[in-house]
């Protein structure tokens, strides 16, 4: 199933995506997805519904994240060999790992907003990984039966703060808007093979961006289970695995004002973006 969440933000509903790619409401059987909404359980519950027996959503509503109550935004760094190179840092022999502030978090389409001061403002395109069931001290054998699904990411990145300013990378990874996810969480049982998903990012209609998650130093099952020994991992919480080389970083070329992103992975959907300057809420 391709779950989504519609609406404005703070008063999204629960929806899908059909077979013909229309958006259906389930609100009416169902709640908002998180925590046990999120289980095995509850995500075959909700496949046995016929699809074409619920509500079409009339109209082009804004989607947003595809789960509530994140409690976790967790991401990899250095994930893939070739970024490592073209970052000049050393591929790691453990997963380094950094925290995305989940007030971060925005929806696939919604503008991402240079924060006050910027400099360096950067774009990776990464695969999202949603925890369904509570985690803690897992195998490698057994981690992906704790996932609900996988989701388009992109770790937008501030890396003058990230790097230039001492201390952990989450400063120049949690300001506002800096965590696009979406547009769905497709269910772990439609991705046959997690580790052989195509990835890709333009900037004004040119790519910058060319991957495959089967490049990934550590799988997803090799992260989860990882993760799960330093932490518990809670429904909803949501890890980025990194991101394929092609960064802004690299380039010497880092997001402006008036700037366009697209974005996606094979199967789980596309992100579109424009970037916009600072904007008190």
């Amino acid at each position: 199933m391709k779950l989504v969440r519609y609406g404005r933000p703070g008063k999204e509903k629960p929806g899908l995506i059909d077979e013909e790619g229309k958006l259906r409401d389930l609100s009416g059987v169902t709640g908002d997805f998180a925590g046990a909404n999120l289980s095995d359980k509850a995500l075959k519950k909700l496949a046995k519904i016929p699809h074409d027996t619920l509500p079409l959503v009339r109209g082009n509503p804004r989607i947003g994240v595809p789960v509530a109550k994140v409690g976790k935004f967790i991401g990899i760094g250095l994930n893939y060999a070739d970024h490592a190179a073209e970052s000049n840092m050393p591929i790691p022999k453990e997963p380094i790992v950094f925290m995305k502030a989940v007030t971060s978090l925005s929806g696939p389409d919604d503008p991402v907003m240079l924060p006050k001061g910027s400099k360096k403002t950067d774009w990776e395109v990464e695969l999202g990984v949603v925890i369904g069931t509570r985690a803690r001290y897992v195998s490698e054998a057994d981690a992906e039966k704790y996932v609900a699904g996988y989701c388009v990411v992109n770790d937008v990145s501030e890396r003058e703060y990230q790097l230039e300013r001492g201390g952990q990378w989450d400063k120049g990874k949690g300001c506002d808007t800096f965590g696009p996810v979406g547009p769905w969480l497709v269910t772990r049982d439609e991705v046959w093979d997690v580790n052989n998903l195509d990835l890709y990012l333009e900037l004004n209609g040119k790519r910058m961006q060319t991957g495959n998650t089967s490049t990934m130093i550590f799988k997803v099952p090799q992260i989860v289970s990882y993760l799960s020994q330093f932490m518990t991992l809670e429904p909803g919480d949501i890890i980025a695995t990194g991101t394929p080389p092609g960064v802004g970083m690299a380039r010497k070329r880092f997001l402006k004002k008036g700037d366009f992103l697209r974005l996606g992975i094979a199967g789980l959907g596309e992100q579109q973006q424009d970037v916009i300057g600072f904007m008190e809420f």
